[in-house]
């Protein structure tokens, strides 16, 4: 079970990651100077991209819990 707690924590860590790179992909996008309607199709892939390192992230977690429970 030590290995599903590995597993959890690079999931989550990998999921952490990729949200500090959609931070970073808004903040660029809004600096950018960019027309609404350009601007509104990039934030809505950013927050794509968002949902999904949300997921990652939550299912490293549950892994993570589950090592811990069943270990």
């Amino acid at each position: 079970m030590a290995m599903l707690v590995y597993i959890g924590t690079a999931l989550a860590l990998a999921g952490i990651l990729v949200l500090g790179y959609c931070i970073w992909a808004a903040v660029a996008a809004k600096r950018a100077g960019l027309p609404d309607a350009e601007l509104r199709a990039r934030l809505q892939r950013i927050v794509t991209i968002n949902m999904g390192a949300l997921l990652v992230s939550v299912i490293g977690l549950m892994a993570v819990v589950l090592g811990v429970f069943l270990g």
